[in-house]
C-alpha cells in the first residue's frame, strides 16, 4: 500500500494506492461500466474491459485501486510484457464522478515509475480507435502512437513511451 502525500496528490487530496482484492472487483466493474458504457454506441459493442474476467485479472496481473478519503476513485491494471521488456498497461479507469481531478494522470505516472523500478525501459498501452478522448490524453502524457490494427474484434491504437 502506498500513501501519496497531499503535496503530490491530485487535487490536494490524500490518496492511497493498493493492490486490489477480490472484494474490490464489484467496485472496479462498476467503475468500468460507468466509464465505458458511453462507448458502446460508438464501437457497436461493449469495450473489452466491460467483458473482462476480473477474477482472472486479479490473479494474473497487477490490479491496483486508488482510494481517496472516502472510496475507490480509480484503478489501473498492468503486467510485465516479456516480449517487449516493457510494462504494459491493460486498463486505466477513473470513476466518472471523479474524472477531471488528475487521478488518471496519477495512475499512469505511477505505472511509469513502476516500470523504472523494475528496470523496464518503456510503458505500452492501447485504446480503441473510437475512444478519441483517450488518444489525445495519452499523446498529452508523452506517449507516441506506434500502430493501429484490428485485434480481438476491436480497432485498436497502440502507444509507447520511453521511461528511462
Amino acid at each position: 500500500m502506498a500513501t501519496i502525500p497531499s503535496s503530490t496528490s491530485p487535487s490536494d487530496t490524500k490518496l492511497i494506492l493498493h493492490k486490489a482484492t477480490v472484494k474490490d472487483i464489484p467496485i472496479i466493474k462498476s467503475m468500468i461500466d460507468a466509464a465505458y458504457s458511453k462507448y458502446i454506441y460508438r464501437i457497436g459493442k461493449p469495450p473489452a474491459p466491460m467483458t473482462e474476467d476480473w477474477d482472472q485479472m486479479i490473479r494474473t496481473h497487477e490490479v491496483l485501486v486508488l482510494r481517496d478519503s472516502e472510496r475507490i476513485v480509480g484503478s489501473i491494471t498492468f503486467h510485465k510484457d516479456k516480449q517487449t521488456n516493457s510494462l504494459k498497461i491493460d486498463n486505466v479507469v477513473v470513476d466518472p464522478t471523479s474524472q477531471g481531478r488528475g487521478y488518471g494522470y496519477y495512475l499512469i505516472k505511477f505505472a511509469e515509475e513502476e516500470a523504472r523500478k523494475q528496470g523496464l525501459g518503456s510503458v505500452t498501452l492501447f485504446t480503441n480507435v473510437k475512444m478519441f478522448e483517450n488518444i489525445g490524453f495519452y499523446a498529452k502524457l508523452g506517449f507516441a502512437e506506434t500502430d493501429r490494427r484490428m485485434e480481438e474484434g476491436f480497432e485498436r491504437v497502440y502507444f509507447y513511451k520511453m521511461v528511462c
